[in-house]
């Protein structure tokens, strides 16, 4: 069975820093948003990988069926360019794939919910516009501006994936600030990862480039 990994993290949890030691690792890996480089399928370029998930999802059942020359999927969700869409916190997405892709891993990068908050918040205009703006499944609009309302929000979220995925071993959550982080990856994926650090770590100042959805720990 062919190995599919896809983070169920969201923004900010390390996605970035994923994407990069998975790429070392020899798969290849789509990160929020698949660019020119990355393929020779014009329709590809630019593509959101949550549209594109959606899109294999309601016209073939199978939300990775346009995506097939990807190994990996470390930041799936969009909140730019007015898209909210949210495929880690969508059972029958998570579903499909598990009936689709039975060699595929899941994994969820998680921070402490503080911590991943207060990311969230220094990150561009991510935790004061697009998040309180952008009616995220958990997170409807009008909140999602507090910490209180965001740390609840993430909470939710990996105690929702923690049911979905209950005693099934192809999912794994981790800190990626464990030191054994890369280890359990590695076993999990069974696939080595000669490297691990940290990756699009949040700018001194505020970042500008709505556009740039390049979300790490």
């Amino acid at each position: 069975m062919r190995l599919r990994v896809i983070n169920l993290g969201l923004p900010k949890s390390g996605t970035t820093t994923l994407a990069h030691a998975l790429k070392v690792a020899g798969l290849k890996v789509a990160d929020y948003r698949i660019r020119r480089r990355q393929t020779a399928q014009p329709d590809l370029h630019g593509a959101f990988v949550a549209q594109m998930m959606y899109r294999g999802l309601y016209e073939a059942g199978d939300p990775l069926i346009h995506m097939e020359e990807f190994d990996g999927f470390s930041e799936i969700s969009t909140v730019a360019k007015g898209l909210s869409i949210w495929p880690q916190t969508d059972f029958n997405i998570i579903d499909a794939i598990r009936r689709t892709h039975p060699g595929a891993r899941f994994l969820a990068s998680r921070r402490e919910a503080r911590a991943l908050s207060d990311s969230m918040l220094r990150w561009s205009d991510l935790g004061t516009d697009r998040l309180p703006n952008g009616n995220i499944p958990g997170l409807p609009a009008g909140f999602g501006a507090t910490s209180r309302e965001r740390m609840t929000w993430i909470d939710g979220h990996y105690a929702h994936l923690r049911a979905i995925f209950s005693g099934d071993p192809a999912f794994l959550e981790y800190d990626p600030a464990d030191p054994s982080a890369p280890s359990r990856i590695s076993a999990h994926i069974g696939r080595d990862l000669p490297w691990w650090g940290k990756a699009n770590a949040n700018p001194t100042h505020a970042h500008t480039d709505d556009d740039t959805q390049e979300d790490a720990a």
